[in-house]
């Protein structure tokens, strides 16, 4: 599923594929936004994606990503 994460003072957002459930993301964000931590979330090739979690502006979480068309890996 794609997740979105704007950033404040960032003019892009950051987004990645994941593995992950909608809940355990929602709660991993949440639990970053309360005790000031870092919310660490690994897309689906396996990459880390850092953020400070007094950074984070919104978060979208969407659908499941359908098959995608072309060359991607």
């Amino acid at each position: 599923m794609e997740v979105r994460i704007g950033i404040s003072q960032a003019a892009r957002d950051v987004v990645l594929e994941s593995n992950e459930s909608p809940a355990s993301i929602s709660q991993q964000v949440e639990k970053a936004i309360a005790n000031d931590a870092l919310l660490s979330l690994t897309d689906d090739k396996g990459r880390t994606i850092v953020v400070p979690g007094s950074k984070i502006a919104f978060v979208e979480i969407g659908a499941q990503a359908a098959g995608r068309v072309g060359f991607a890996n």
